[in-house]
């Protein structure tokens, strides 16, 4: 995502494929940091990343209740269909893996922190 919050690539990769996803990633777009939550493991991925090749800034941010807004913004980016909008949204589970829209939260927030401040 760029500082004008535009997206460039939203994907859900494996653990074992972050480090060369973002070496790939950094092939084709002018990546200068990376923002990552702060809680669960954090500083193993921090150094995880000190292996890439072009090494880059980490920047953490505060990843509390990030995963209950990632729900609520897929259901924003994908309206329920069929039985599922019967349903009120706090009991919908989206069918897919929701890391992405967690990491677009996270940068966001990262981004509201710099305009704020």
């Amino acid at each position: 995502m760029g500082l004008d919050r535009n997206l460039f690539y939203r994907s859900v990769v494996t653990a074992e494929a972050v480090v060369s996803t973002i070496a790939q990633l950094q092939q084709q777009y002018p990546i200068s940091l990376v923002v990552m939550g702060d809680q669960t493991s954090a500083n193993e991925w921090k150094e995880a990343l000190t292996h890439l090749t072009e090494p880059l800034r980490v920047v953490l941010v505060d990843e509390r209740y990030s995963s209950l807004e990632a729900r609520d913004r897929y259901w924003q980016l994908h309206p329920p269909q069929g039985l599922q909008r019967l349903l009120p949204q706090g009991l919908r589970q989206p069918s897919v893996p929701i890391d992405d829209i967690v990491a677009m939260l996270l940068i966001e927030r990262y981004l509201s922190r710099l305009t704020a401040g």
